[in-house]
């Protein structure tokens, strides 16, 4: 029993930006494997390249979809505009976990592999 008979899952990350916002951003870690129920913490580097303040939000989308429901973010820096001040550069952070149902679910059971593709833009 418990979460230890559960498998793992490795947790890429892909970031995109739209020719709009003068930011540079990567994630720190290209991937995590991840225990399903535990609380994961990555982050995000984001350096702003031009010298005043520029505001960015980001969308995500989880690969694949059908896992999405299963993927749970705890803290996003996603969940707030984000402004950086002239040519500052800031770690974003995220905690995320991949809920252990996701193994219940026969659409599911055999995914071992999501995908966190974010993309940024400039804020209005």
């Amino acid at each position: 029993g418990g979460g230890d008979d559960l498998p793992k899952v490795e947790v890429a990350f892909k970031v995109r930006k739209s020719a709009g916002l003068s930011w540079q951003v990567r994630p720190n870690q290209r991937s995590v494997v991840v225990t399903p129920g535990a609380g994961t913490q990555v982050s995000y580097r984001a350096r702003n390249l031009v010298p005043l303040p520029t505001s960015g939000t980001s969308v995500f989308n989880v690969t694949p979809l059908k896992a999405g429901k299963y993927f749970s973010k705890i803290q996003c820096f996603c969940f707030d505009e984000q402004t950086l001040a002239a040519s500052e550069e800031v770690d974003m952070d995220l905690v995320f976990f991949v809920d252990p149902a996701m193994f219940d679910d026969p659409d599911t059971r055999d995914v071992r592999q999501i995908t966190l593709n974010y993309t940024f833009y400039p804020a209005d």
